[in-house]
């Protein structure tokens, strides 16, 4: 097992809520309009659409649904590309200024969902300057729930399922080859664990001292030590890409019942859960495992299942 039973269910647990969170922040942007419209008989009927509702002082890129897979993987690898070229040149402050930015904006998003553009400006400022310059266990992983959300946000309209599967299979090879082949997934978290700022969850075996974050200091994926303490991590993107997937098959299903599809879309986020689960138990202390390999494969077994139980409800 990579991890205690405790810490692997911690982690298990946060991922799963980080899933529904996102589900629901996505679906506020999301309106289901009815239209009444004339059938080649003549008669009136009324069709549903979905559109969407306006992402609060930024706006979302203008792609073609079905090819918008290759703009976001094309953003993952110039993103990478950024980072290791801040690597080179030992470049932390750009990094943390980055690292900030990106967690101001989808704060911003994910509390606009429910909230005044405002204020969710402002107290996603306020707990993104936390998040970098006072970082303490709790702040970290609530920021890492509701980031994720904010993104789906912004990227779940600009797709269709095909776009979504294929971001899936190309983000699990990318996990595969960074991990297993390149291994500049090594240098990534070195570098970022110098600044103490990294995307993901950060689940420590014992309490740090006054509740801050631990400094990385092992190389293999998922464990992080300072001394004596060990801390567990899930990498953001095996938060988010997941999310991704869930998202548009909501988008897909709540036409008929919001409630409904949004239960049914649950039954995804459950099967990459236990994907997760599997993967933590059968892992070994101190290895590296891409982990969106496994999480792919819970998503498309929990969307077959979504589709089986369309068949009778």
């Amino acid at each position: 097992m990579k991890h205690t039973l405790k810490i692997t269910l911690i982690l298990v647990a946060i991922f799963l809520i980080s899933q529904v969170v996102g589900l629901a922040i996505t679906g506020e942007y999301i309106n289901i309009e009815e239209k009444t419209v004339i059938d080649e008989t003549g008669k009136e009927v009324v069709v549903k659409d979905l559109s969407y509702v306006e992402l609060p002082y930024i706006s979302r890129p203008v792609v073609e649904e079905s090819t918008s897979f290759l703009y976001i993987m094309s953003a993952v690898l110039i993103g990478t590309l950024l980072v290791l070229i801040l690597i080179k040149f030992k470049k932390v402050n750009i990094w943390r200024f980055w690292f900030f930015l990106a967690v101001w904006i989808c704060l911003t998003v994910a509390l606009g969902a429910f909230i005044p553009s405002r204020i969710a400006a402002i107290v996603g400022f306020v707990f993104a300057g936390l998040k970098v310059l006072r970082p303490t266990v709790v702040i970290h992983n609530l920021t890492e729930v509701f980031v994720y959300g904010g993104l789906a946000a912004i990227f779940v309209p600009i797709m269709n399922l095909f776009a979504a599967a294929m971001l899936l299979v190309l983000i699990s090879i990318y996990d595969m080859y960074a991990v297993w082949k390149s291994k500049h997934m090594v240098k990534l978290a070195k570098f970022v664990s110098s600044s103490k700022l990294f995307a993901g969850l950060a689940i420590p075996y014992k309490k740090p001292k006054k509740g801050k974050m631990v400094k990385v200091k092992e190389k293999a994926k998922g464990i992080l030590k300072r001394g004596k303490v060990r801390v567990a991590i899930l990498g953001g993107g095996d938060i988010g890409f997941p999310l991704l997937f869930s998202g548009v098959v909501m988008k897909t299903l709540i036409l008929d019942s919001y409630l409904v599809g949004f239960l049914k879309t649950l039954i995804v986020s459950v099967f990459a859960s236990i994907a997760l689960l599997w993967l933590l138990i059968k892992g070994k202390k101190e290895h590296f495992y891409p982990a969106m390999p496994f999480l792919s494969a819970g998503c498309f077994l929990g969307y077959a299942v979504v589709l089986l139980v369309s068949l009778f409800f």
